[in-house]
């Protein structure tokens, strides 16, 4: 081992600011990083490519995820002719467990938590009963509305989720914040009013998806708050999968019949549509996974931007793939919505600074 060498920094001529500082030998590559098998942490990808060609390559993956999963689950359910949304979504879930096995178990993207009380165990059980409706009601509006549409209501979240912070925390935002959510309100009405394709079952399946996500987020908080209770994303998507998938198997079956044998029968005549269940089942884990990445080499706050922006583009890319018919009145709309958010973000911001 040799020995750590001792230099001496003189700051202007006063004896008294002279520092000794020890520089440390260099650790060994066991020392940084371990002797797991950890091939994310022993491989750095950075070394190739630069970290800003690096981070765009992970954004694009996060759009192309997003997009691609509405893309397909809508044409899944409305134009290849599979309307069974709940199946679906258990196929999602299966997906999201398998691949959440590999990536943290195998491949230890992020390190394994184990739930550590019966307690944590029915809070994350509560969180996937929530996750489920949200999940369930979204695939089931895409039967029934374009991705457009679809996504003008999704950009409602920030109002529900404000909502239910006041509801079940009383919790206050400054008026400024809820002065911001009218035009986020506003701007669907407007929508609505205009959409040549609207259907009033699909769009209150639509909303319920878009407050039962925001009503995930604000329990989430609520509920695994102290420091033992605390789960990764990652972790928390590996429980709440499993869970999911058992919760939604009698409701498939009550409600969509023998959807597995259905399934099966019409595969045996047509192995595209095999092809289309991994696909989509697999994407919608990668839309997790590019999530988790994005917030890691970027910020929650970027998230929230690249989110609002990744609407406004899923909106038009659908428009251009399904051509369904728009409105200017629509368009209107979903722009005052889409202003409304990034208004709200900025009260918040400003609020939050206010507050410190």
């Amino acid at each position: 081992m040799v020995e750590a060498q001792s230099w001496t920094t003189r700051r202007s001529s006063n004896p008294r600011l002279e520092t000794s500082v020890d520089i440390p030998t260099t650790p060994t590559g066991e020392v940084r990083y371990g002797t797991s098998n950890n091939i994310f942490a022993a491989l750095s990808i950075t070394s190739v490519v630069s970290p800003t060609i690096l981070t765009a390559l992970i954004i694009a993956s996060w759009y192309l995820s997003n997009i691609g999963v509405l893309l397909l689950n809508k044409y899944l359910l409305s134009f290849y002719g599979f309307r069974y949304p709940i199946f679906l979504t258990m196929l999602h879930m299966i997906s999201c467990t398998f691949y959440s096995l590999i990536a943290i178990r195998w491949f230890q993207i992020v390190p394994f938590q184990q739930i550590s009380s019966r307690k944590q165990f029915f809070k994350i059980f509560a969180l996937s009963a929530i996750f489920c409706f949200s999940v369930v009601c979204g695939n089931t509006s895409l039967r029934y509305l374009p991705v457009s549409f679809n996504q003008a209501i999704g950009a409602t979240t920030p109002f529900f989720t404000a909502i239910f912070a006041f509801l079940i925390t009383c919790k206050k935002e400054s008026a400024e914040v809820y002065f911001a959510l009218m035009p986020v309100v506003f701007g669907i009405v407007l929508a609505s009013n205009s959409e040549p394709l609207f259907h009033l079952f699909g769009f209150l399946m639509c909303v319920g998806s878009t407050a039962g996500r925001a009503l995930k987020s604000v329990v989430q908080g609520l509920l695994l708050t102290s420091d033992s209770e605390k789960l990764h994303s990652m972790n928390l998507l590996l429980y709440m999968a499993p869970m999911a998938a058992a919760i939604l198997l009698p409701f498939t079956l009550y409600i969509e019949g023998n959807v597995l044998g259905k399934t099966l029968e019409k595969a045996k005549s047509d192995s595209f549509m095999v092809f289309l269940l991994i696909g989509n089942a697999t994407v919608a884990y990668l839309v997790n996974l590019t999530n988790f990445l994005v917030t890691k080499h970027t910020s929650a706050l970027t998230l929230q931007v690249l989110g609002n922006a990744k609407a406004a583009v899923a909106a038009v890319v659908s428009v251009m793939i399904f051509k369904n018919p728009v409105t200017v009145m629509g368009i209107s709309g979903f722009g005052v919505t889409i202003m409304g958010v990034v208004l709200y973000s900025e009260a918040r911001k400003r609020s939050k600074v206010t507050v410190h």
